[in-house]
């Protein structure tokens, strides 16, 4: 009887070494996986910044250039009534000053 106790005691520290053994490989993977990726990104940070940059301003440009309409020519007022609604132009606002407190 002590020898069957012995044999499956045996087998479940078999069984669980091989789990350790294999959750501590597993956590190597993961932990050179991610200094790994981090070394990558931060020796390319430069050509990373510079991509997303192209790739936001290529949005951007291409959202709002439809939307504009051509400079220039007959569809830009240059002076005159066209200028201004009614031809009468308002007084320009004050620039508020700070109060001096002397």
């Amino acid at each position: 009887m002590a020898s069957a106790i012995a044999g499956v005691y045996f087998h479940f520290s078999e069984i669980m070494q091989l789990l350790i053994n294999v959750l501590a490989l597993s956590s190597f993977i993961v932990s050179g996986a991610i200094v790994g990726s981090g070394y990558y990104i931060y020796s390319n940070k430069e050509a990373i910044i510079d991509t997303v940059k192209a790739q936001v301003m290529a949005e951007v440009t291409g959202g709002l250039m439809p939307d504009i309409p051509a400079l220039g020519g007959a569809d830009l007022p240059i002076a005159g009534d066209s200028v201004v609604p009614g031809g009468v132009m308002a007084a320009p606002a004050s620039i508020p000053t700070i109060p001096s407190f002397n």
